[in-house]
């Protein structure tokens, strides 16, 4: 089975060459550059040129010449030569041959988040097929694929990418990602893919060169220049983009990253365009957010209970309040989790996001809107995630923040409730090695990267200092990048072994417990019963069953409210310290 998705911008070979087509609205005339000739580009008329050209076959490479004579990657293109500064290159993407798969349905996803660069020692696709039967075997379900889109530099997070349709070549040709998605399908394990549609990195981004208006001059996100949504040329650009992932890469879904900053007053807005595709061509495709707004408009179902756009949202609050109870920590944005943390954890079970519109007492501003109808299914929560761990100085793990018997309760609660859950790579198997912010870049860039990370925590009471803040290790350090690998050996020692036994203990009870009633599970089904001083106590209507949750997360040995139904994980009456116990009542 041949896959190929034909793209508005950039080269696609034909029967008898390419065609090549590049949108510079800042430019009056423009050129291919091919096997040594530069070749005049027709203008098609509101900033388009293109060229069909005989000839050129797979393999070969190619730029763009610009009237100045600097030449330009092609921003589409499915490889480069090189780095992102150098000439692009022609891929067949006929070339794979798929193996039949029929997917999963979202609400079996077991979610583990991966960094390809950090997830093996060899850092690459070819490398990471070799782990996929662990993951399997482990009661994972999906795959989540932090960006792969081209950035500068071999190390990197991959969320300043400047080429969006190109996988970087630092973990191999998009054939080898072809084959670790296939690989993965053939271990029945969906495969999502992150994407960052709100910015391009600071360095590589040739666009504002020839297409200035690519870009919203009016407006700027934390990360670079904000970017023209409403523009035909830039949707397509971004709509586009997502489809050929889906398509030309067999993806089960993507993942749309920090969507507040996707910002379109077009109707409909590209974010609901962006999805209503995807679904009229990929019906089953899962497709989640990240947004700090706490909104629900994106999330909905039909009346059947199917997603109508995005299936679930990257829950942070409850990692936010969860971090707070495990660890106690109270600054930057765990502030406004530090009051009542107890009475939150119940509300962000129950009802998904803990803030629904109220005012953020150390923020000072409202956020987010009620979310009790949505699924348990519609929120996707987290103990770590790239973000959590890499976003601390240091890149703790929770394990290096709280204590073993602490976070074995959270993880039971995580791994058992209705909500989608996502592991980071190695917490199966309760890994300690950090997960640090690193890059590749160099000179002032290098310089202002590194600075800037230590400014960002002049707030904190550790690093008040600027003794203390030299400290927080150097992104652009390859030993920065290297202590972020994972250490797949701590699988095997005894604590590890512990680990990895509890987290396929709990997943095999919730492959057959609580998936079979996710399902169709209604809105407006979570209830608290208890939350304070340590006791949760949590109940979900689920489709033809309710799941009851206690929880005792303080010191001592306490009595919950009785729980009908059947036992699943636990014991009946009092708890001890730092346990949990699940009932399924069928007959409820």
């Amino acid at each position: 089975m041949k896959r190929a998705f034909r793209k508005s911008w950039g080269a696609e070979l034909t029967e008898t060459g390419a065609r090549f087509r590049l949108w510079a609205p800042g430019e009056d005339r423009l050129a291919l550059r091919h096997g040594g000739t530069d070749h005049p580009m027709q203008a098609e008329g509101e900033g388009w040129f293109s060229l069909d050209l005989p000839g050129p076959r797979a393999g070969e490479d190619y730029a763009f010449l610009l009237p100045d004579g600097r030449t330009v990657p092609d921003p589409a293109a499915r490889a480069q030569a090189g780095d992102v500064h150098g000439p692009s290159r022609l891929v067949d993407p006929e070339a794979f041959d798929w193996s039949e798969w029929q997917g999963r349905p979202w609400e079996e996803a077991v979610i583990c988040e991966i960094h390809i660069g950090t997830f093996t020692d060899e850092g690459t696709f070819r490398a990471a097929i070799e782990k996929l039967p662990h993951l399997a075997e482990t009661g994972i379900t999906a795959v989540e694929i932090m960006p792969v889109a081209q950035f500068e530099g071999n190390r990197g997070w991959g969320y300043d990418g400047v080429m969006p349709y190109t996988p970087h070549p630092a973990y191999g040709s998009p054939d080898d990602f072809k084959a670790l998605i296939d690989a993965a399908h053939k271990a029945g394990l969906m495969v999502l893919l992150d994407v960052v549609y709100n910015h391009f990195g600071p360095e590589g981004n040739y666009l504002p060169s020839y297409a200035p208006d690519f870009f919203d001059p009016d407006r700027q996100t934390p990360w670079g220049n904000a970017i023209a949504y409403a523009k035909d040329p830039v949707r397509k650009f971004f709509i586009e983009n997502a489809l050929y992932w889906m398509d030309e890469y067999h993806l089960d879904g993507l993942r749309l990253d920090a969507v507040d900053h996707v910002r379109d007053r077009s109707e409909p807005e590209i974010l609901a365009e962006i999805a209503t595709r995807i679904r009229d061509s990929f019906p089953n495709a899962h497709l989640t957010t990240e947004d700090n707004r706490n909104i629900t408009r994106l999330h909905g179902r039909d009346e059947a209970g199917r997603p109508v756009l995005y299936s679930g949202e990257w829950n942070d609050d409850f990692h936010n309040v969860v971090h707070v109870v495990a660890t106690g920590e109270t600054e930057g944005y765990y502030a406004d989790f530090a009051e009542d943390p107890w009475g939150k954890l119940g509300r962000s079970l129950a009802e998904g996001f803990v803030w629904q519109g109220e005012v953020l007492p150390h923020a000072g501003e409202a956020r987010g809107e009620p979310s009790a109808h949505l699924p348990p299914t519609a929120f996707v929560d987290f103990l770590q995630n790239h973000d959590q761990t890499g976003n601390r100085a240091f890149g703790e793990r929770l394990l290096a923040l709280s204590s073993t018997p602490m976070v074995r309760a959270l993880m039971t609660i995580h791994l058992l409730s209705p909500h989608i859950p996502l592991l980071f790579m190695g917490e199966e198997w309760g890994e300690t090695r950090p997960f640090a912010f690193f890059t590749d870049f160099h000179g002032d860039l290098a310089d202002a990267v590194r600075e800037g990370r230590r400014k960002e925590f002049g707030g904190f009471k550790a690093f008040e200092d600027a003794e203390s803040r030299a400290r927080i290790p150097d992104p652009n350090d390859v030993g920065t990048f290297n202590a972020s690998r994972i250490d797949w050996s701590h699988a095997e020692t005894e604590d590890g072994s512990d680990w990895l036994a509890l987290t396929r203990a709990l997943l095999q009870v919730r492959r057959e417990h609580v998936v079979p009633h996710l399902k169709g599970a209604p809105g407006h089904g979570g209830s608290v019963l208890v939350a304070k001083d340590g006791l949760i106590a949590v109940d979900w209507q689920l489709a033809g069953a309710v799941l009851r949750l206690r929880a005792n997360l303080s010191e001592a040995e306490a009595t919950l409210p009785e729980a009908e139904g059947h036992c699943i994980w636990g014991n009946s009456g009092p708890l001890a310290a730092h346990h949990v116990a699940l009932f399924l009542d069928d007959a409820a």
